[in-house]
């Protein structure tokens, strides 16, 4: 009873906070970057702590002194929503890629807008590498790191999507530093299904150099590591 009560509640200032933040991001787009980033990222500050008081979602990240002092492309796992809300909370200005969709989400969409995340359109993909690449090298050259989610999509624990190498002709092209990034967060944040009290274990990975570097041994090397260290987070959870 006490659980479901908690769920409730959390749920409840989730879709609050939702409607707070995506409301009043329409009054300040015309605000600096800075500022209107600084501001959507208290949101996503909240719904972490609404996380942790209601549903009992704690955080153990493992890393932080890897973050270089410099913009960066960063793969990371996607499993769930959890993630691109604490991925804002770590690193002080991040552009993520998307789907387009999200954008059109009434109150949801409207924050989003605010933090100028490169929005694709996954069935055009030509068109979509093409933006990437453009769009992403100049986030890059604005002092912002460029977040891309590998395998495209929400992939379920245990589970592996095919990994494309747009993040990594991204750096490649901008001679930038790649931060490869692994968690377990779909164990305690499954999509559209009840929330589970844990501790998500989330690990930044040493940044990989492109130096004489392809793509696609880039690509191959962020896959083992991210993909190792999901594997063995999995095992010590089971």
């Amino acid at each position: 009873m006490i659980t479901l009560l908690k769920d409730k509640l959390f749920y409840f200032f989730y879709y609050l906070s939702v409607f707070w933040f995506g409301l009043t991001a329409c009054l300040i787009f015309w605000l600096p970057y800075r500022y209107r980033a600084t501001y959507i990222c208290y949101w996503n500050r909240i719904i972490v702590a609404l996380a942790r008081l209601f549903i009992g979602v704690n955080v153990n990240l493992i890393g932080r002194e890897n973050i270089p002092n410099v913009p960066c492309v960063i793969m990371c796992k996607h499993q769930s929503e959890w993630e691109t809300f604490y991925l804002q909370t770590v690193f002080s200005s991040l552009c993520t890629i998307l789907k387009k969709e999200l954008l059109r989400i009434p109150f949801f969409g409207w924050a989003l807008m605010q933090m100028e995340p490169i929005a694709i359109d996954r069935s055009a993909p030509k068109d979509a590498l093409k933006k990437v690449q453009t769009m992403g090298r100049k986030r890059l050259k604005q002092g912002r790191s460029v977040l891309i989610f590998p395998e495209g999509t929400r992939v379920k624990v245990g589970e592996k999507g095919r990994y494309a190498r747009s993040g990594a002709k991204l750096a490649v092209a901008s001679e930038s530093l790649i931060l490869p990034i692994a968690h377990n967060a779909g164990l305690h944040w499954q999509n559209k299904q009840k929330k589970q009290a844990g501790t998500i274990t989330f690990i930044i990975g040493e940044p990989i150099s492109t130096t004489n570097k392809t793509a696609k041994q880039l690509t191959d090397e962020v896959e083992v590591w991210i993909e190792q260290q999901c594997n063995t987070l999995l095992a010590t959870e089971t």
